[in-house]
């Protein structure tokens, strides 16, 4: 059973994001309230009626591979549903207006993106990646390339990959080895095999635009000698019409863990002299287009992440309501297990962590919109520095407490979690991919401390810093006894926040190998913090309007996640500050006694 959570959403964007602001400003002039609400609504209601259905089939029945044809088959009932997706103008919803998509904020596309994957957390990877499949093209593609295949992925005809992984390569590209040959008449000759290729081949769409990293002749090595390639599984006729097969085929399906419902392929390009591709991009720049759709993925991905907590926990509580054991003072007779105190520390830990995680990727969501539309060049300026500090802290603590909190959905069941035929399992199989996918979690702290940030000497944090004492200050303040709490908590994790960053900034210039052994800590310490300050924000401004009648919940959640989770921020920053010594010298002869 599955409720989309539209009031969480709201709550979000509203209260914690200030989109009401934003509105007001005329920063998206075409936009309302009144708007939003019946998108999220309509989203709400195909992610309960349409999608989630399909979410046990996915897992059970998973895709199937026909080696003579090497054809894909999804789970039954996933390509009727895909259909309906796209044809209600699902796919278009954050695409670029000029080639037919609605082009709503990324903020509104993530909020129903979140609804597609909690409803199925397979099927909704694969929207997610032609969105940033889209990107890529529209921002580096030639004007031929995006007049002849963004119109069809907007609409959701066709669908999109992102091919980099081999099998010998892994995170690392510079050794890739996938190869293109000029063909001598504006196209390239694809050859090589790439792997764990999401929806790489499947029955879903009538074709496949695969964007495909591989090498050109006398290509400098590593990663500046990486060009992208758009391949088509069909090519593309002049008049938009599908024409002959490519020379690209699925070789084989991963057998994983989770997420059986969406199609992981191998795949081989140039079994037949080679996979006819064109340039996206300058040649030996692939790596930086494709960096365009990989931040749009990682944002996601975070979310994705969130999506199968609100999943996992949605269904834990129904079952501890349900569910009679044991005994409780002055009760005759079994009780609910939600009355036994230790499982509502689960259940709180569970939804205090997915409305954190929430709160941090809304957050880069919003500055991406203000990157772009944004009231100035100094707004835009801004936004863009904060994104960009704040991805990476979204898809790792988002994954991260995926998995936590499907984990502890599964103790919540106790025994049964443990059998597939309740489905909290599959919650906590399905969520291990997401800090994997991307950039592992620990590529995501290493690009946060290393790139992220030293942006503006360090002045992008200690902004977030700042905002948040200033925050924390209020509501310490403000008379109601959860938020004073809160805000003196919210002080003390700026506190040492702001020590481990000074910290961190001196290790890159003098010590970069203790900087990298901290980094992981150093991302919890600030995604706890963001995460806290997003929660008790949102609380106060809930206070204030109580539009939904949850206020004093809120509050509370924002209460709880202090006391239980911000109060790990002293402890972390000993962590950043004393734990990378133990980290260096711990040899490989060490760690193999």
């Amino acid at each position: 059973m599955y409720t989309p959570q539209t009031d969480d959403l709201h709550h979000v964007l509203f209260d914690v994001n200030g989109f009401s602001q934003l509105l007001t400003a005329g920063i998206f002039p075409d936009l309302s309230e009144d708007l939003i609400e019946a998108v999220l609504s309509e989203a709400g209601r195909f992610a309960a009626e349409v999608l989630a259905p399909l979410n046990r089939t996915g897992d059970t029945d998973g895709c199937h591979l026909n080696t003579d044809t090497h054809d894909v088959t999804t789970a039954p009932g996933w390509k009727e549903a895909y259909r309906q997706w796209a044809e209600s103008g699902w796919a278009s919803l954050p695409c670029t207006a000029e080639f037919g998509g609605q082009g709503l904020p990324i903020s509104i596309g993530l909020a129903v993106q979140e609804l597609w994957n909690t409803a199925v957390s397979a099927y909704g990877i694969g929207t997610l990646l032609t969105q940033g499949a889209i990107e890529a093209i529209h921002h580096h593609g030639s004007d031929e390339l995006k007049q002849k295949y963004l119109p069809d992925m907007i609409a959701g005809t066709w669908t999109g990959t992102m091919n980099l992984t081999e099998s010998h390569s892994g995170s690392d590209l510079s050794t890739i080895r996938t190869k293109a040959e000029p063909a001598g008449d504006g196209t390239y000759k694809i050859t090589g095999t790439k792997i764990f290729i999401t929806y790489g081949e499947h029955d879903l769409t009538e074709n496949i635009i695969h964007l495909v990293l591989a090498r050109l002749p006398d290509a400098p090595e590593g990663t500046r000698g990486i060009s992208l390639f758009l391949v088509p599984k069909y090519l593309v006729n002049d008049d938009g019409s599908r024409g002959a097969r490519n020379d690209v085929k699925c070789i084989g399906l991963e057998h994983k863990l989770g997420i059986h419902g969406s199609p992981t392929a191998t795949l081989r390009f140039g079994d037949d002299g080679g996979a006819t591709g064109w340039l996206v991009g300058q040649e030996n720049r692939g790596l930086n287009c494709m960096f365009t759709m990989m931040n749009n993925a990682r944002l996601h991905v975070g979310m994705q992440g969130v999506a199968v907590a609100e999943r996992a926990f949605q269904q834990a509580l129904a079952y501890a309501q349900e569910r009679r054991q044991g005994r409780k003072p002055g009760h005759d007779g079994s009780v609910p297990i939600i009355e036994h105190p230790d499982v509502r520390r689960m259940l709180l830990d569970m939804k205090t962590q997915t409305a954190a995680a929430r709160c941090i990727c809304f957050e880069t969501a919003r500055a991406l919109d203000l990157a772009t539309h944004g009231r100035d060049k100094a707004e835009r300026a801004e936004n863009t520095a904060l994104s960009a500090l704040l991805t990476p802290v979204a898809k790792a603590y988002g994954t991260q407490i995926g998995c936590d909190v499907a984990s502890i959905g599964v103790q919540v069941h106790g025994g049964m979690g443990f059998i597939e035929e309740t489905g909290a399992a599959q919650h906590y199989r399905d969520a291990r991919i997401t800090p994997i996918y991307e950039g592992t979690n620990g590529i995501q702290a290493i690009d946060l401390v290393t790139r992220k940030l030293p942006l503006g000497n360090g002045d992008v944090v200690r902004g977030v810093i700042a905002e948040n004492e200033t925050l924390a200050e209020e509501l310490a303040g403000s008379g109601h006894g959860d938020l004073e709490a809160a805000g003196k908590s919210l002080a003390r994790a700026c506190t040492s926040l702001s020590s481990a960053t000074g910290t961190m900034l001196n290790r890159l210039e003098n010590e970069q190998e203790a900087a990298l052994a901290s980094a992981t800590p150093y991302l919890r310490l600030l995604a706890l913090t963001v995460g806290a300050a997003g929660l008790a924000r949102g609380a106060r401004n809930a206070l204030r309007s109580n539009s939904d009648g949850k206020a004093e919940a809120r509050v509370h959640l924002a209460r709880y996640f202090c006391d239980n989770h911000l109060a790990e921020a002293s402890s972390l920053e000993s962590t950043v500050k004393a734990g990378a010594d133990t980290i260096l010298r711990a040899t490989p002869d060490l760690l193999a006694m």
